[in-house]
This record gives structure tokens, sequence and C-alpha cells, in this order.
């Protein structure tokens, strides 16, 4: 096919002139209930990054419903693509390639983003870029912090995905440890909700911990001790029973100690087995990502604990941490220059793609 060949060269020229002029990718983003794109200069430089959001939409419904998650990213797709041009003050004919989330997501969603970058590389005749959004939420630190160069222990932590991988390069990840059932942000949203206090619960958990104590211990054994491994089921499944268990006998739930014990058990889990990880390694930085980097305990926690030990630990900025364009564009450039990642327009949505596992536990 013309247009394939003609994105090979391209992509090519990519990787054979990165390092004498400016590359501009284009980066969409439809993995959830954001519908983002952005254009990144050279991986690093933002030029816009423009979100349209859904919670309001989906905070009727205690949750999201990927059917109409998918309905409104046909409706705001078109639009978010002109307004990221505009405010990055660019053309199409200055994008040098094309980059898009086609998993991990809601597969409806993900369809909407992948369809819509394939028909715009094909008219464009640009280069597509194929984009892991578990992996993209760790280029966000390569955004925030410019002289941040692999290797170092990511943590990336979001509604959907809890692990821990060794970054051994800027398109490597290893695996070494990951969530056995629920992922954190999934665990934080299921507290809220039998709580009654949301949606979205984390930033809500978040809040209401801080009027609270820890003085409940919900989990008394760490199953996965020893191991880089994390479970938030049995947690979450905690709080359920202790709430049932307080009701029937007539108590009066105290919601914030509640939030504040969930909360600190939750997160002295990331803390303990990231920092772990970071010293069996000989790494000396963590970097954070995904949604939950934005929860102010884990942050305060982290940084504190990794002071003690001499390791630097670095988070995205608010706007960096939930889903968005920008990581997707920045890991399409680092694809681009190692010379990977090029798809053509077989390209399809993949719900369940994962990180490769290393082995170790």
């Amino acid at each position: 096919m013309k247009y394939f060949k003609v994105a090979k060269e391209k992509f090519k020229k990519i990787h054979k002139e990165y390092s004498k002029r400016d590359i501009l990718i284009l980066g969409i983003e439809s993995s959830c209930d954001e519908t983002s794109v952005a254009i990144v200069k050279n991986g690093r430089e933002v030029l816009s990054n423009v979100i349209s959001s859904q919670i309001e939409i989906h905070k009727r419904f205690g949750g999201v419903v990927p059917e109409v998650a998918s309905r409104n990213h046909v409706l705001a797709i078109e639009n978010v693509v002109r307004e990221a041009l505009e405010k990055a003050n660019v053309t199409l004919q200055d994008i040098d390639a094309i980059a898009v989330t086609y998993g991990a997501g809601l597969v409806g969603a993900l369809m909407v983003g992948v369809t819509y970058a394939k028909s715009l590389a094909m008219a464009c005749e640009l280069p597509l870029i194929k984009v892991n959004h578990i992996k993209g939420h760790m280029s966000a630190n390569y955004i925030n912090y410019k002289e941040l160069v692999p290797p170092f222990i990511g943590l990336i932590v979001s509604g959907g995905h809890t692990a821990l991988v060794r970054v051994d390069n800027y398109t490597q990840n290893t695996l070494i440890g990951t969530t056995t059932d629920d992922a954190i942000g999934e665990a934080y949203d299921k507290v809220a909700k039998v709580l009654g206090l949301g949606y979205p619960g984390g930033p809500i958990v978040d809040k209401m911990a801080k009027e609270g104590k820890h003085n409940i211990q919900f989990v008394k054994h760490d199953m996965l001790k020893g191991t880089y491994n994390f479970s938030y089921s049995g947690l979450k499944t905690a709080v359920i029973n202790y709430l049932h268990n307080e009701r029937q006998a007539g108590h009066e739930v105290n919601v914030a100690d509640v939030c504040c014990s969930f909360q600190c058990e939750a997160v002295g889990m990331l803390v303990d087995k990231a920092i772990r990880a970071c010293k069996e390694y000989g790494f000396s930085t963590i970097a954070v990502a995904g949604g939950v980097a934005a929860n102010s305990y884990l942050r305060t926690t982290l940084t504190e604990a990794c002071e003690k030990e001499n390791i630097k630990v670095l988070f995205p900025p608010m706007s960096l941490c939930t889903d968005n364009a920008a990581m997707i564009a920045s890991e399409g450039y680092f694809n681009a220059i190692s010379g990977e990642g090029l798809a053509d327009l077989s390209l399809t949505a993949d719900p369940n793609i994962n990180l490769k596992y290393s082995g170790r536990k």
C-alpha cells in the first residue's frame, strides 16, 4: 500500500534525524473517559495538551459507563484535535508522526482514538505509532524532569494498574511486581462507594483521611510479604466487612478514621516495596506515574521515606498524573527515535495488553 510505504520512509527519517532537528509528535489518548490530544516536541516539551473530561457525565452513574464514554469520545475528538493544533500554533503539515493509545483500556473508547488516528495518519501520510497506555504513564516524568534518563524504578499506580517496573531504557520496561487482583485506584473507588462518598473516590478518600486517625487494622498479615506483588482485593473486602459488622452492631462509623486507616495500609504497601526494589536493583531514583500519583498521602509518605534512604523520588505535576495525550506523544517519540512502534492500518484496540513480567518476585 502506498500509504504505508511513505509512512515507513518518514518513520526511518525520524530515527536518523532526531538529533539534528526538532520532532513534533501528535498524541491521541482515549483509553477511558478523557479525550485528549497533545503536541509534544522532542519527547519532553509540551506545546499543547488538551483534555476533554467526562467526569461530570459519569458521576451520576457512580463510575464510568463504557458505552457512554465511547459515544462522548466520538463527539469530542475532532474538536480536541483542532484545539490542540491551535494552542500549539502548528498545522498538521508540521507534525512528524501520530502516536495513539491502542491499549490497555475500555475497548470501545480505545477504538475511537485508534480509528481516528489511523484516518488522520493515512490522510496526512504520517507514521502511526502504537503506544502502550501503561508505559505512556511513565513518560509523563520525562516531560516534567528534563534531566531524567533510565535506568530507574517506576511505580505505576492508577485506577486500572498497580505495578513496579525496572525502567531499563526509553523503550524497555521490565515488570518486577504487579497487583494480583484489584488495582489501588479501583480499591479507592470501591471503598468510597461503600462509604457513600461519591465518584471519583480517590480524591475524596484522600481528603477525608486527613481528618481521621489510623486506628483500625484491616489486614493483619500481608500474604505477599517478601514479594514485589500487591493485593488490594483483600484490603477492600476487609473494609466492607468492618463497615457491615459495625453497622450490624449499631455502632456509629467514623468515616474519616476508616479512610485514614485504609489509606495508610494501601499506600504503605507501595512505599515499602518501591524502596526495597530500588535498593535491591541498585538504583537511586523512583519515578511515580498514574492517577494515584496525585494522592497527597502517597506523595508525602514516599518522599519522606526516600529522603531517609537517600533515594530521589519524582512525581509528575497533577495535570500529567491522570490520563492525557502528552504522555502518549512523549512515549511515541522515544519509540520513534528507537525505531520501534510503527503500526500499519491493521492496528486495532487491545484492551488487555500489559507489561512483560521478569519472572522475579
